[in-house]
Order: C-alpha cells, then structure tokens, then sequence
C-alpha cells in the first residue's frame, strides 16, 4: 500500500475511533444529565422547607462561591491525577451529596449538602467538556456540540415529569436518591471506556493569572464569556425562581408544573442541532446569538408581565423562552470550542465559572429585590440587564 494511502486509512480509523467514543459519551451525558436534572427543578422548593426566600438565596450564594473556588483549583488537580482518575472522585462527591440531601433535616445539613452537591455537578460537567473536546475536530465543532448538548437535553426534557411522579408518590427525598442511583451506570460506562478515556491531551501549563488576563484582553474570548454568564443569568431565574413563584404565587401543582417543564426543554431537542449545522456551514454564530438574546429578552419581560395561573400561556412563553436559550446556548458553545482545544483546560475552567457567576449574580438581585419589591419584580430586572447581550454579541469575530 503506497504511503499516502496508509496515512488516509490510519486517519479514517482514528475518525472512527473518535466517533465510536463521541456517541458514548453522548449516552453518558443523557445519564449524567438525567441524574443532574431531576432535583434541578425541586430543589428550591425543597429548601424552603428549611428557610425563608432570602436565606435560601444565600445558600445559593455559598454553593456557587464554592464552586468558583473549587474550578480555580481544577486544572492543576487534572494535571497531576488525570481528568479520568479526578472523574470518579468527583463521581463518588456526587453522589454523597445527594444522598446526604436525603437525610437533611435542618438548615446546616441542607446547606452542606447543597453545597457538595453545587460543586460536584459543575466539576463533572468540566470533566466531560475535556472528554468531549478530546475526540473533537475544528470543523465540525458546532454538530459535535450540539449532539452533545441535545443528549443533555433529552435529560433535561425527562426530569421535571418524573421528579414530579416520584414527588406525588413519596417525597422530594426520592427525588434526590433517584438521582444518586443513577451513579451506578454512569460508573460502569466510565469503567468500561476506561483505555479511550484515559488522559491523552498534552495540558497548557499556563498560570490562573495568566489565562486570566489572556481571556480579558481577547475580545473574542471575552465575549463569549459574558454571553455564557448573562445565559447563565437567565438560567438562575427560571431554575431557582420560576418554580418558586408558579408553585407558591399563583399555585400551581407539581401534576401541573412537571409537564409543562418538559414540555418547555422540548426546543433544546428541536433547535440546537440544525443552529450548530447552520452555524458550521453558513452563517457563523453572530446571527442566531443575537435572535436567541431578542427571544430571551422578550421572554423574561412576559414573566414579569404574566400574573395570573393561566396553563397554557405559561407553557407557551416557558416554551419560547427554552427556544431562545437553546439558540444562544448552542451558540455558545460551539463559538468558545471553535477558539480553543481540550489541551486549554485553564481557559474551559474560567469559561465554566461563567455558570456559577450566573448564578451568584441572579440570587443576589433577587435578595436586593425582595427587600423591596414582590419576587416578579426580578424578572423585570433581569430583562434590562439582558438588553447588554447585545453589546457583547457585536464584540465579538464571526467564525465565518
């Protein structure tokens, strides 16, 4: 076999290889997801039986402020110990948390478990990003992503209906050690994909500071670190808060929240893999970013406007809320893995703390809000923060 010919068979087998291993990781990830998701929505409610609105913002607070501290430590645990290794540490955190949310009967106990339980399922999100990214190519960096990201979906389109089911047979509890059982596969798919998973990326040994002043000083990286974080701000309101105000505001039932929650994650399914495709080979990112911010902005304004427990109209804006984040978040995810490699670890951490930095900033509006105003309020809030997307959007270079 001539030598060209060798070389274009060795690549078609390593292509192979890479997506054998991609559509594993993609089975991993609806798993993984599903276990995330199902006290996602519950958890706040959750915690209120402990403490009041604005305490339970703070315990918010303390687990994302945590989280932040434990990804500036990440990169130099994955350097030393391997990302596969530090995988199933994180694993064995995870699921000691959820149990020990199980047995928490006092505002300490539910503190300390959502804590452990915050840190850990970001941690392992970073984990899969570097799995992932390994077994990537540039150029198809948007369908990766968005495969990627509908496998977590379909998780995420699962969860609200069944912790909704297991709430209406037991209690918030089994909600959290269903989540905790579903360690268990997740465990022996890593175990059994162990020779593939095994570290073979050539980390950067770039110091915090340095990523740091590196990302603030490209205005591409930038960019898109302030499109994730105002993403994440979305996310905080209608995760922590959206299930707060429909469930106690205007009263609305689990047998009825479960469904429409599903329901609303349906266009993460639906959008996020023809944006990636159109992404890759025609438009570039810049144009479906700013439509997905227009919805979402759009979106937050209908919650603060909407007063009453009318089924279908919240399901229908819910509905078109996901529509605009599913648009932004492919975006997002395609831009940042389009301008950078697994081997830039440094820089996939500082990108992931834009998800606890979301979250930090959404719980303290809400707190400054409460003092004042009732809880739709911050929804108002949030939708003129939203108009600075746009900036954000503008400053940064199309990959097209």
């Amino acid at each position: 076999m001539p030598p060209e010919k060798k070389i274009e068979s060795a690549k078609n087998i390593t292509n192979q290889k890479n997506k054998n291993s991609l559509i594993i990781l993609y089975v991993l990830a609806f798993i993984l997801s599903l276990s995330t998701a199902l006290p996602a929505y519950i958890q706040s409610n959750f915690l209120k039986q402990f403490v009041s609105l604005n305490v339970l913002s703070l315990f918010f607070i303390f687990a994302n402020v945590g989280t932040i501290l434990s990804i500036i430590l990440f990169p130099n645990l994955i350097k030393k110990i391997s990302n596969f290794f530090l995988t199933k540490i994180v694993l064995l955190i995870y699921a000691a948390s959820l149990l020990s949310l199980t047995m928490a009967n006092n505002p300490i106990t539910a503190l300390v478990g959502t804590i452990l339980y915050t840190i850990s399922l970001n941690l392992l999100w970073i984990n899969m990003d570097i799995f992932v990214e390994s077994f990537s190519a540039n150029k198809s960096t948007g369908k990766t992503r968005a495969l990627y990201f509908t496998f977590i979906n379909l998780g995420w389109i699962c969860s609200p209906i069944l912790a909704a089911y297991l709430i209406s047979i037991g209690s918030y509890i089994l909600t959290f050690f269903a989540s905790a059982v579903l360690v268990i596969p997740i465990f022996l798919i890593i175990f059994w994909q162990r020779k593939n998973l095994n570290d073979k990326v050539n980390y950067s040994k770039d110091k915090f500071k340095t990523v740091i002043k590196k990302m603030w000083f490209n205005r591409n990286l930038r960019g898109i670190f302030f499109i994730a974080l105002l993403l994440n701000l979305f996310y905080s309101c209608v995760v922590v808060y959206i299930p707060i105000y429909l469930h106690e505001n205007l009263g609305m039932s689990w047998q009825i929240l479960g469904p429409i929650f599903s329901l609303m994650l349906i266009p993460f399914i639906l959008v996020e893999i023809p944006a990636g495709i159109v992404a890759d080979k025609y438009l570039g990112e810049k144009e479906l970013l700013f439509t997905g911010f227009a919805i979402l902005t759009c979106a937050l304004f209908l919650f603060y406007s909407i007063t009453t427990p009318t089924v279908w109209l919240w399901a229908a804006v819910l509905f078109g809320s996901r529509v605009g984040a599913a648009l932004v978040e492919s975006m997002r995810e395609t831009y940042f893995f389009k301008i950078i490699d697994a081997k830039d670890i440094d820089y996939i951490n500082i990108f992931r703390m834009a998800g606890p930095l979301g979250y930090i900033l959404g719980v303290s509006l809400a707190i400054i809000t409460l003092l004042f105003l009732p809880l739709r309020f911050l929804f108002l809030v949030v939708t003129i923060i939203m108009l600075t997307s746009f900036l954000f959007v503008l400053s940064i270079k199309d990959t097209k």
